[in-house]
């Protein structure tokens, strides 16, 4: 049932330190003391290489007392983007990081998610040759789940309504019917059908909608529209170069508003490269952002502000503890 660490992802002359970040992560999520000694690390790495005879060119950058010291330094920045928000602790000096989730946090519960999605199956190794890998079934709820956190953070973004569009829905409505119902609330536009547009869509890439229209009610506000990927292909689904589509298809007027593109996906991102990800998706909410922001959406639910899916969230805490408890009684 142990974690494997993917040396192919911590050797060489590229080193993937969220791979390094997640494998501590989860060793703490698991244990039974609830607690990963960054140490370990050091074992699993220097155990794996011998197991696996790297030769010269695939030895490790640093040695493993460096890897442990790059992973620790990843684990001390993810506590300190998301505060109150990331579910474990990091001691004084990294020896130890601890696993302390609050079972009522839906901060606690998003990035908890987030960190079982980044690791399936085929993106990542780490759950893969274990019984903790969730099955068919899980997955399943596990992608549901994410798409109601993404509805939430979304909302929490722009501090207005949310709906959830990506298909299945989660009133099981049609195409066209949810998507009037949404613009009959944000009234830029008129939906209907156009010639040649595809006569069976499933939700033509837009999982998520978020606006914040002002009391006059008039165009010029806050429109987001948002993928939702969990896969290993996620930088190939940008909907920025597809939302003028996807207006022309389905507006007999088009909005006056904006889109704003949004990719919201379960990844931990770090600097490398991300701005390029900007760059070609537009905004991206990632997994040290939207535990900060699903946190932030309870007070929009509460204040009465549209928060579609936000009653399945609890039920997803419930599902993380569950889960994590199954695993360390079968330890």
């Amino acid at each position: 049932m142990a974690l494997y660490l993917p040396l192919d992802s911590v050797t060489g002359r590229s080193v993937d330190v969220d791979i390094l970040a997640d494998y501590l992560e989860l060793s703490a999520f698991f244990a039974l003391d609830a607690a990963a000694r960054t140490s370990d690390l050091i074992n699993a790495a220097s155990l794996g290489a011998t197991e696996e005879h790297l030769d010269a060119d695939d030895e490790m950058r640093d040695g493993p007392e460096e890897l442990r010291a790059c992973a620790v330094n990843h684990v001390r920045a993810r506590q300190n983007a998301l505060g109150a928000d990331y579910p474990f602790r990091l001691e004084p000096g990294g020896d130890v990081l601890a696993c302390e989730p609050d079972e009522r946090s839906l901060g606690h519960a998003a990035y908890s998610v987030c960190l079982v999605l980044s690791n399936l199956m085929p993106v990542s190794q780490i759950l893969g040759g274990s019984e903790l890998h969730p099955d068919d079934d899980e997955v399943r709820r596990l992608r549901r789940y994410f798409q109601c956190f993404a509805t939430a953070a979304l909302a929490a973004e722009v501090r207005g309504d949310a709906w959830s569009f990506g298909f299945p829905r989660l009133d099981g409505s049609g195409f066209l019917d949810k998507l009037r119902d949404i613009w009959r609330e944000l009234r830029d536009g008129r939906i209907e059908r156009q010639p040649g547009a595809p006569t069976r869509p499933k939700d033509d890439q837009v999982d998520v909608f978020a606006a914040r229209p002002h009391p006059d009610r008039l165009p010029g506000f806050l429109l987001a529209a948002a993928q939702v990927a969990t896969g290993a292909n996620w930088r190939e689904k940008s909907l920025r170069g597809h939302l003028g589509v996807f207006r022309g298809r389905w507006f007999a007027t088009q909005p006056a508003t904006d889109f704003i593109p949004y990719m919201i996906v379960p990844f931990a991102r770090s600097e490398d490269g991300f701005r390029d990800d900007v760059r070609v998706m537009g905004n991206v909410l990632h997994r040290l952002r939207l535990p900060r922001l699903v946190a932030e959406a309870g007070e929009l639910e509460r204040a009465g502000v549209t928060v579609e899916g936000y009653t399945c969230l609890p039920e997803a805490a419930g599902w993380v503890a569950d889960y994590r408890a199954r695993a360390r009684a079968a330890a």
